[in-house]
């Protein structure tokens, strides 16, 4: 019995070993799984032989530490081969050899701040730029039947979402170049826009085009200004137009006989091609008009079966076929802008009033979140320090709402589903808000502010256009209302803006301006009471005086317009 005791006291005590061993081997491999699934960055490089040049580079430059800390990036990560060949297309041994300066612009260039997945690609710019400051463009490729996501026109990505824990990453066969040529540069280099560089320099755009950006720096944050974006034409279009040489194009265009004078009929040829701001086609795309360097003149854009074209318009009943953008030629990245080319010559349209239609949602900052912006579910707040084109007084930031789909709240019923909500609308916190507009052309237009309505602690606004107030004020606690004819309900400054129709928005007519001049205004709202409670606003109408202003008609939570009735 004491041998059979003992026997037992043994196995008890193997078994318990055994079992600690074996739990402790299934603890580190779990161990070892969750730390591969949450691997950050730096060490995801450090852990793949394939990418040890990307990561010297990394630790060179003193980022490898912040590429491992917590965040939200997305890196576009070039493998040892593409290293390789940079290096030896710029004369170098080693990424050692490569000076600081340069090697650290480089590296910001392959970094966004935000996760974009390839499900958020589009056929041209990503909205987040890189650390760096210039903008990522992808696009796809078709070679020999198989079909690939392109990065800036140069790149192909041969892995991709590969999901880490600070971010994404897409593995690239070819290192990112940061554009250091200047538009006039990088215009001259190409041999199929000789004629157009001839034009530049005859008008004195080239020197123009060629000027550096200029920084500000306040409060610690540096901002990059002087941006401008080009639409070239190739020898051939000047040709299919019966123009071959800089005499045949003064001939056409130089009334004064003086290229240099702005006045004269080529330099606004040639400025009527140059656009403030920095402007992809991603951006055209969204855009109804562009303002031009022409004194007063825009260019119409629309976005037909995939094709950006150009000045478009219907006159009288018969249509004037646009120009179209060449794609495949566009989207060039320069030190101080992009460039983009036409397919066809093109002058200067006379441009007669048309509706624009404000989504106040649609700011830079805010689209450039593409993890939010008009994705339904989603928010943000910004402080108004970050804002370029909207100001406002107090400290209070300003929230972009995306609601969900059927939300209780029913702003997704808004025009593209989103609203600016402005917290405290009232004396002491935001009590004066103000937008830049879009492009408007001159002429006299009928100004309609939608908003969302709630039945108490919501303000009443007076508008103002370029500092001048409009006659009738905005009730927020107005609901709309359906069971008036529309066509009464219209004469009282009252529609329904959206469809289908809910009460829970309303827009109401504030009155006529006279636009004298073709361009960006300022629209600026101004809380008359001292309400406690959050605002919402939708969009902001501008519909010339002879057209029909309840349609066509918003679709509610839709990008476009409802059918006619």
């Amino acid at each position: 019995m004491k041998r059979y005791a003992a026997f037992l006291k043994l196995m008890r005590l193997t078994l318990v070993v055994f079992l600690t061993l074996a739990f402790l081997n299934c603890t580190s491999e779990k161990i070892n799984e969750r730390t591969d699934e949450t691997v950050n960055i730096t060490d995801f490089l450090r852990q793949n032989d394939d990418y040890s040049m990307f990561l010297e580079m990394l630790e060179i430059t003193n980022y490898s530490s912040f590429m491992n800390t917590y965040g939200t990036y997305t890196l576009f990560l070039p493998n040892n081969n593409a290293v390789k060949n940079y290096l030896a297309d710029i004369g170098v041994a080693s990424v050692k050899d490569v000076p600081l300066l340069n090697l650290q612009e480089l590296v910001k260039l392959h970094i966004l701040d935000q996760e974009v997945g390839t499900t958020a690609f589009t056929d041209g710019k990503i909205a987040t730029p890189s650390q760096q400051g210039q903008y990522i463009i992808t696009g796809a490729a078709n070679i020999d039947g198989a079909s690939s996501v392109t990065i800036n026109k140069t790149a192909k990505i041969t892995a991709s979402n590969i999901k880490v824990g600070n971010g994404i990453i897409h593995i690239i066969d070819k290192v990112l170049r940061v554009a250091d040529k200047t538009l006039a540069q990088t215009i001259e280099a190409d041999q199929s826009l000789s004629l157009f560089t001839e034009a530049l320099k005859a008008t004195g755009w080239f020197e123009k085009l060629n000027q550096p950006l200029t920084s500000t720096t306040v409060d610690g944050k540096t901002t990059l200004s002087g941006h401008l974006t080009v639409l070239t034409e190739t020898n051939e279009v000047f040709k299919a137009a019966g123009i071959n040489s800089l005499a045949d194009l003064k001939a056409k265009y130089s009334h004064l006989n003086d290229p240099l004078n702005p006045e004269d009929s080529l330099n606004l040829f040639v400025s009527y091609r140059v656009l403030p701001k920095l402007q992809y086609l991603a951006d055209l795309a969204v855009s109804p008009s562009l303002e031009t360097k022409a004194p007063l003149e825009v260019i119409s854009v629309k976005l037909a079966t995939g094709k950006i074209l150009l000045n478009e318009e219907t006159f009288n009943g018969v249509l004037e076929k646009g120009i179209p953008v060449n794609r495949p030629s566009s989207d060039i990245t320069t030190s101080n802008g992009v460039v983009h080319s036409v397919e066809q010559n093109f002058f200067i349209k006379k441009r007669n009033p048309a509706p624009v239609y404000f989504d106040l949602g649609d700011q830079p900052e805010f689209r450039k979140l593409s993890a939010i912006f008009r994705k339904p579910g989603n928010y943000v707040a910004l402080a108004k320090s970050l804002f370029t084109e909207v100001t406002w007084d107090g400290v209070d930031a300003l929230t972009y709402v995306c609601a969900a789909k059927g939300s209780s709240s029913y702003q997704d019923r808004a025009w593209k589903g989103d609203v600016i909500e402005i917290f405290r609308f009232r004396n002491g916190n935001t009590q004066n808000i103000a937008f830049k507009t879009p492009v408007i052309i001159k002429g006299k237009y009928k100004v309609w502010v939608s908003y969302r309505w709630k039945s108490q602690k919501n303000p009443t606004v007076r508008a103002y256009f370029d500092g001048v107030a409009l006659p009738r004020l905005i009730n927020f606690q107005e609901q709309g209302v359906n069971n008036i004819d529309e066509r009464v309900l219209e004469s009282q400054g009252y529609k329904s803006h959206i469809e289908p129709f809910t009460n829970r928005f309303n827009s109401r007519l504030c009155g006529v301006i006279d636009v004298q001049t073709t361009g960006r205004h300022t629209i600026t709202f101004e809380s008359l009471s001292n309400p406690g409670d959050t605002a919402w606003m939708d969009v902001v109408e501008f519909r010339p005086i002879n057209m029909d202003q309840l349609y066509p008609r918003l679709q509610s939570g839709g990008e476009g317009f409802a059918p006619l009735p």
